[in-house]
């Protein structure tokens, strides 16, 4: 190994060591957010010039990685996940006035696919949520489960949720949702009933705070509690597909939209902020959108009998 070489690594290293705690801190990532960023980092620039440190790379060599990653065989996922290590990487430098200008800024990785996770078919529904015991905890499951359904909300609004949030006489529900937007959905009935005898037995349970679904030890219960409880009752119920809650509120989507056609105000109910994610969310089946189509459009209707 050459001085230059050896300089350039222990450069970097020492660089490196100061951008793992910028993310852990300032950008308060996860620690498996900054392992993998760290180690597309480490393995990006394994596939520079010996000469080149990382202080310095301009946007041609990032582009070079990337072809080179692309060309071994890397996931659209994994290029991805590269990429925003180095733009991450970038905007530090920025940061710290090591460098004027972003040199990752306008790259861009292979376009991914996006599968979607198959719904749940209401029949196999209504067995999952079919669950008799009248302990508290198939009691709390069972009223999670009937909110996932009933108002499509996401995991982390769930656990959000107060006693509060709640209006048990209008039938309605106050979500926090992403970027700490507020929105108002729709409780069906048997969710409120399912959350009613749920609260019964909640009473009798000391608890920290006013959390909605809390622990038989009274503490709100976490995002990884909900989702072994929810994989839990898809195996108790014998369903041939697993659980959780994102199919939850995939099903809803998709029934919602199935039995409606209404793509705004399912957007409104799922909150999200482009009607573009709530199509490719839900992914309505060709034959349903054809129906619609014959009986919608004005060149497609049949003629009516005189």
């Amino acid at each position: 190994m050459s001085t230059q070489t050896g300089e350039v690594l222990a450069l970097n290293t020492q660089w490196l060591q100061t951008f793992e705690r910028y993310l852990s801190t300032e950008k308060q990532l996860s620690a498996y957010t900054v392992r993998n960023y760290l180690y597309e980092l480490n393995r990006g620039s394994a596939l520079l010039p010996e000469s080149v440190h990382l202080l310095n790379v301009s946007r041609e060599h990032w582009q070079q990685v990337l072809a080179k990653l692309h060309r071994q065989g890397l996931s659209p996922r994994s290029l991805s996940l590269c990429l925003s290590a180095v733009k991450q990487w970038g905007e530090f430098l920025l940061r710290e006035g090591v460098i004027e200008l972003n040199p990752a800024k306008g790259l861009s990785a292979p376009k991914q696919a996006k599968p979607l996770p198959k719904n749940i078919d209401i029949d196999a529904i209504t067995h999952l949520l079919d669950i008799e015991g009248t302990d508290p905890l198939s009691l709390r499951d069972k009223a999670m489960m009937e909110l996932f359904y009933s108002s499509g909300l996401r995991l982390a609004e769930l656990a959000a949720l107060n006693i509060s949030s709640v209006q048990y006489d209008v039938k309605e529900m106050r979500v926090l949702g992403k970027g700490n937007k507020e929105r108002i959905v729709p409780v069906g009935r048997l969710a409120i009933d399912a959350l009613q005898a749920w609260l019964n037995c909640r009473k009798q349970i000391p608890c920290e705070d006013n959390a909605l679904f809390v622990t038989e030890k009274g503490k709100r219960l976490s995002h990884r509690s909900i989702q072994a409880r929810m994989a839990k009752w898809g195996q108790e119920q014998a369903l041939s597909v697993r659980v959780h809650p994102h199919k939850l509120r995939h099903s809803f989507a998709t029934h919602m939209l199935e039995a409606s056609a209404d793509l705004r105000a399912v957007q409104e109910l799922l909150g999200h902020a482009n009607l573009a994610t709530t199509q490719i969310y839900t992914s309505l089946d060709f034959q349903h959108l054809a129906n619609v189509y014959d009986n919608a459009h004005p060149r497609a209707k049949k003629p009516q009998d005189k």
